[in-house]
């Protein structure tokens, strides 16, 4: 009797443990995989901005990215997902290219651009720090950041139509701000075990980051401009 329930007694914990290394192998090959995702696109956009290659434009972009983020869930289990995910962060890379050039054409550009991507990575590890210290749990919030981010999609599209300035920088502070609440969101379910996939959760970050740091550029580069 005294070892059944000693054994009973350790089930628990061993479990537990065993959650939790599972959860700390999604983190770890995430954050890998998020990493050269990001020197990837880093360098598809520096050279579309040495290059002065054209932008795809509106539609060409959202059937791109919408294709490869189809595929990719298509191919979740699979190594070729691995390669859609180069292909989709490689191409959004270069998409950001006539951004950052128009905003390193402004006085003081580069310090902008440089702005721009330190306070999107202080951002990054700190939400991504808090989450991991207290494994809070922000899955309440997916409903609300996937609507908030498919409103602003849309008033981004009608400022780009209509061209309304305005609309466009309160869009671009409202899209930083559901950026960081993905960054939560996501981090929260890799640690607390909702994402076991690391493609899965590498895209959902990779895609809050560039959302971050394409608001704070644009919100940075129209505060340089009024200067």
């Amino acid at each position: 009797m005294q070892s059944l329930s000693r054994s009973n007694t350790l089930a628990m914990p061993v479990g537990m443990a065993s959650d939790q290394d599972a959860s700390q192998r999604v983190l770890r090959n995430t954050y890998g995989l998020l990493s050269m995702t990001l020197l990837f696109s880093a360098a598809t956009a520096a050279a579309a901005v040495a290059w002065k290659l054209p932008g795809p434009g509106v539609i060409l972009t959202l059937a791109v990215y919408f294709g490869l983020l189809f595929g990719i869930h298509k191919l979740q289990n699979s190594g070729k997902a691995v390669g859609l995910v180069f292909a989709l962060t490689g191409f959004m890379g270069y998409s950001l290219g006539p951004l950052l050039s128009a905003v390193l054409s402004l006085k003081g550009g580069s310090q902008v651009v440089m702005l721009a991507l330190g306070s999107t990575g202080a951002i990054f590890l700190a939400l991504s720090a808090w989450v991991r210290a207290t494994r809070r749990d922000f899955s309440w919030m997916g409903g609300f950041l996937f609507a908030g981010m498919v409103v602003a999609l849309l008033a981004g599209l009608a400022a780009m139509f209509f061209e309304i300035p305005a609309l466009a920088l309160t869009v671009s502070a409202v899209v930083a701000l559901l950026s960081a609440g993905m960054i939560l969101f996501e981090t929260s379910r890799i640690v607390n075990g909702g994402e076991s996939n690391y493609v899965l959760a590498t895209v959902s970050l990779y895609v809050s980051i560039f959302n971050l740091f394409t608001s704070l550029l644009s919100l940075f580069g129209f505060g340089s401009q009024d200067e």
